[in-house]
């Protein structure tokens, strides 16, 4: 994280958010405080995803062929409970926004938040390993209490008007995306996510990746902060009067 920012100081970008996907479970108390630290030092907003999910359970069928319908959703009570206790952990060291891979969790954090029992401020944000892509879903999401939508990946412009007219939230678009997720990279496009979907936040830098949860190096970093410069580039030429929202 904190070359990635170094590197975006140097190309002269600011971003709005940085987002860890392999789970708050899998990092230190010293380690999310360190992330909150820079988060405030650069004036980010720092996401960090739910760790139990079904790829972590003991059950096998998430590993089966048919079995990855199931995507990153929780399995039983008990890890609903545990994917909340992940977020009241990194909620009192100062993490205000989280990925969120099930729906069931989804609404209840939404409760949790309304009626106190976790920070008010906290963010939830839908992950595209839910697998949604349509506006009924996108609808759906955020009455369960999402404040930004991520849908599939390889979604078309039309559809995305067609989410874009039924939601309020922010989208959240890949720009590009993981060798294990279809490789394709989408910059060309952006400038037609911004008019169709703004306000919308660009999730950039995934190419980097050969997969996703993937250990990012301090190497890997400054080729993500590359992919930034590269879609600013994008936007500048094409679609110079779209508007950066303020830090």
């Amino acid at each position: 994280m904190k070359a990635l920012l170094e590197a975006l100081d140097g190309y002269g970008i600011q971003i709005h958010r940085v987002t860890q996907t392999k789970g708050i479970w899998t990092l230190l108390d010293s380690e999310i405080a360190q992330m909150v630290e820079y988060a405030d030092k650069w004036k980010v907003e720092l996401i960090l995803a739910i760790g139990p999910r079904a790829t972590t359970d003991t059950s096998a069928s998430v590993h089966t062929e048919d079995g990855q319908r199931m995507g990153y959703r929780l399995r039983g009570q008990e890890q609903i409970v545990r994917a909340v206790e992940d977020v009241r952990r990194a909620a009192r060291l100062g993490c205000r926004s989280f990925m969120v891979y099930d729906e069931g969790a989804l609404w209840l954090l939404g409760q949790m938040r309304e009626q106190g029992f976790i920070p008010k401020d906290c963010h939830f944000k839908v992950s595209a390993h839910t697998g949604h892509g349509n506006p009924c879903s996108a609808k759906l999401m955020e009455s369960l209490g999402a404040n930004s939508f991520n849908p599939v990946r390889d979604i078309q412009l039309q559809m995305l008007a067609a989410i874009r007219a039924a939601i309020d939230i922010p989208i959240d678009l890949h720009t590009e995306n993981p060798k294990s997720s279809g490789g394709f990279i989408r910059h060309y496009e952006v400038p037609e996510f911004i008019r169709i979907c703004a306000p919308v936040y660009l999730k950039t830098g995934g190419s980097v990746a050969a997969t996703h949860s993937w250990d990012t190096t301090e190497a890997d970093a400054r080729k993500r902060a590359k992919q930034v410069a590269l879609v600013k580039r994008v936007i500048e030429e094409y679609y110079p009067e779209a508007i950066v929202s303020p830090k």
